[in-house]
């Protein structure tokens, strides 16, 4: 068997999440289902994350084995026609037996859109958000966040992950044309993670949390203490590294 390495992009709007779920339609599933119809044999997909019901990626990678593929290239083709509109696969290459989608990837990238005015052409990829905002002490705000480790306050509850820690390498707000972005970058992140902040930084920038505030929410590791969790469909995984990738 050899391993396939998997370079694609989904909206995740119709999707509960990348993760196969009971009863519940997955990329992930949606995914294996078409690679086993092309190739004509069961195959299970690995990702590199497992993004939340909801939220999109521009940027996504996947292994999977199977038996010698002849042309990557009219795979990639073939499977774009049996995959719905909102997956695509960009690329499919053979890689070494060990290198692994999840495992091997050294940092993910998140960028979070809001748009300050009610726009129709952003209704589905970016938060609305009304009023004034200091986005100033929102990016003091997210600078704390390179002073910890411990995101237990930012994660869903209940989860199965054995360490609520990560390292954040990237975390600022800035201004894309009419869109506010929030950007951030770590070596892994937890479930719900990215929109609890959003949702925290938005209260810091509203005003109606101070910095000291905030810095005592991400110390008091406890998801009560953080801000509601932005809506799902104004976060995009963009980017995945791996090493000599």
């Amino acid at each position: 068997m050899n391993r396939y390495f998997l370079h694609l992009a989904y909206n995740g709007k119709a999707y509960h999440g990348w993760q196969i779920q009971p009863d519940e339609t997955s990329v992930q599933e949606t995914l294996e289902r078409c690679i086993s119809l092309k190739l004509r044999q069961t195959v299970g997909v690995t990702g590199c994350g497992r993004t939340d019901t909801g939220v999109s990626a521009r940027s996504f990678y996947a292994h999977f084995e199977s038996e010698p593929i002849e042309d990557t290239q009219d795979f990639v083709y073939q499977l774009n026609m049996f995959l719905p509109d909102d997956i695509v696969v960009f690329d499919c290459w053979q890689v070494d037996g060990h290198l692994h989608a999840r495992f091997d990837a050294t940092s993910r990238t998140y960028r979070y859109y809001v748009t300050r005015r009610k726009n129709p052409f952003h209704t589905d990829d970016a938060y609305y958000v009304y009023g004034d905002l200091d986005v100033e002490k929102m990016n003091e705000a997210a600078k704390m966040l390179f002073d910890y480790e411990d995101f237990t306050s930012f994660s869903k509850l209940h989860t199965q992950v054995k360490t609520n820690n990560c390292r954040i390498m990237e975390a600022r707000w800035y201004h894309d044309g009419d869109l506010l972005v929030f950007e951030v970058k770590a070596d892994r992140f937890l479930r719900n993670m990215v929109r609890a902040m959003v949702g925290t930084l938005l209260e810091v920038g509203r005003g109606k949390m101070d910095l000291d505030g905030f810095r005592a929410v991400i110390e008091h590791k406890d998801r009560c203490s953080a801000g509601t969790s932005a809506p799902a469909h104004a976060l995009f995984l963009e980017e995945v590294t791996y090493p000599g990738l």
